[in-house]
């Protein structure tokens, strides 16, 4: 054991000190009362803790001068670190005390040490001994206090990822089942959030996360669902929240797509999206795709059978052209239709001279008849043209 400028003292020094130790204690109490954090009734289980911790304090002092060397202790002043981290106050509060009520003792012992007729070397060194006392609780408590922090980071990091996977649960969770779990985890539920779909494969981490880490915005949770990295974003409508988010997964080499802004309650319904959006974004050049940004392809893709279908029926008059007539044809009625039925633009976006457009446009009206003069028939035709695309 590391021996400690106290293990030095004469074993007279505590028989000076062992009968001020009631007063002791209850003026050290008084004065850790003026230290701002402290400024309360010490009652209920606040008061006795306090009262322990510096009857321990003290006795403890006085057996290790009577023994010259080390006395076994239970760990009070790491387990007052962690209480103090649990109860709020700042490890530099409690600190304060401690050298308050090292101030206190010195100048209650220094007295009785004087009217004892202890030599003055005697009294030089039970200074020191007082507060490199103190250094040592001091530091237990430190180390506490910090154990703490570590415990209930990693305690309400687990809550967090707890409540991303209730909230984006399909069936939704229960109401009160998920406003329990935000308590638990210290995140008030937003009025608005989004959800975004993190592809994790992308980088060269050890478990396929991207290789930098991926800084999202404050206040967002994440957790790991399957192959996907599932962030909640609150108030993802934010001034400067799209590019934030644009930025983050640019340093980090990641793609994800982004759901629709819902209530909390349908954080389910924007994940959904949000996976839909990342579907698409192998043929989109952005590292966010939104969902809202590509409602239109999302639809089409929600049932990509039943869109197949649509537009076979709708092209159904090209399907029995030769390939290279069929392409042709087909390249030509998605030019009229994105122009509006404006031949020359048309012409110009295919890259032929007007009149061979004039003359494929008259083959689709023989092919398709009225359908090229009906707006809801255009409309259909337009979007099985996307389809096929």
């Amino acid at each position: 054991m590391v021996r400690q400028p106290w293990h030095e003292l004469p074993p007279a020094v505590a028989a000076v000190i062992r009968p001020l130790l009631p007063a002791l204690v209850d003026e050290i109490i008084a004065a850790v009362g003026t230290v701002p954090a402290y400024q309360r009734p010490l009652e209920g289980d606040f008061g006795i803790g306090v009262r322990a911790g510096v009857e321990e304090a003290l006795t403890h002092l006085v057996r290790e001068i009577e023994a010259g060397g080390p006395v076994r202790r239970p760990d009070v002043y790491r387990r007052l670190g962690r209480g103090e981290m649990r109860a709020g106050r700042s490890l530099d509060a409690l600190l304060s005390a401690y050298r308050v009520g090292a101030r206190v003792m010195w100048r209650r012992v220094a007295q009785a040490g004087e009217a004892s007729g202890l030599e003055p070397a005697t009294l030089y060194l039970l200074a020191e001994s007082i507060f490199a006392y103190i250094d040592v609780l001091s530091g237990e408590s430190a180390e506490g206090y910090a154990l703490e922090q570590t415990q209930l980071a990693g305690e309400t990091e687990l809550a967090r990822r707890r409540l991303v996977r209730l909230l984006v649960r399909d069936p939704p969770a229960d109401a009160e089942l998920v406003q329990a779990a935000s308590r638990e985890a210290a995140w008030e539920l937003p009025r608005s959030l989004a959800v975004l779909a993190i592809t994790t494969g992308t980088g060269d981490g050890p478990d396929g996360r991207p290789a930098q880490a991926l800084r999202l915005p404050v206040g967002a949770l994440s957790e790991d669902l399957g192959e996907l990295l599932c962030a909640i974003v609150p108030d993802p409508d934010a001034p400067g929240r799209r590019r934030q988010l644009e930025r983050a997964l640019r340093q980090a080499g990641a793609r994800a797509g982004l759901g629709t802004t819902v209530a909390w309650s349908d954080a389910a319904l924007s994940f959904g999206r949000a996976r839909a959006a990342l579907a698409l974004a192998p043929d989109i050049d952005e590292p966010l795709v939104s969902a809202s940004e590509h409602a239109g392809a999302l639809l089409l893709r929600a049932d990509p059978i039943l869109a197949a279908e649509v537009a076979a029926g709708e092209l159904a008059p090209l399907a029995e052209l030769s390939p290279g007539s069929r392409e042709r044809l087909t390249a030509t009625l998605a030019a009229w239709l994105d122009e509006q039925g404006r031949l020359g633009p048309a012409a110009q976006r295919l890259g032929i001279h007007p009149q061979t457009a004039r003359y494929r446009l008259a083959r689709l009206r023989e092919l398709f008849g009225d359908a090229l003069e009906d707006p809801d028939r255009r409309f259909w035709l337009a979007l099985a043209l996307r389809v096929r695309r």
